[in-house]
């Protein structure tokens, strides 16, 4: 997992809490930094997260955040070793045995 960023434009600090949003019931949730990044949901980093507002009428549910950016943990780097070390590796040649090759196509000319 890497290091995700606040969607704030402009704002490179990291995330540390996930907002979404509830339309059918108009209600923002503000909670821990989700496990996956997920399409319609929003990372902010601490100071934006403190400074959420809610458009007019909608409801604020701020779950409990540990506002401390979380530290890449072993695993992550592991990960990001085997992607780098995968990534400098060719890859094999394929081996094709005759017997499965496909017989040659032959092209028909016919004259006029």
């Amino acid at each position: 997992m890497l290091k995700r960023q606040c969607c704030r434009a402009g704002c490179g600090q990291g995330a540390v809490a996930t907002l979404t949003y509830v339309h059918r019931d108009q209600t923002v949730v503000l909670g821990p930094l989700a496990t996956y990044a997920e399409p319609h949901a929003y990372d902010l980093c601490a100071h934006h997260a403190s400074r959420l507002t809610a458009p007019r009428g909608w409801d604020v549910v701020r779950l409990p955040i540990d506002f401390t950016e979380p530290a890449p943990s072993q695993d992550d780097l592991l990960a990001l070793a085997d992607a780098v070390r995968a990534a400098g590796t060719p890859a094999p040649a394929p081996v094709v045995d005759d017997e499965d090759a496909p017989a040659p196509r032959l092209r028909v000319v016919r004259s006029r």
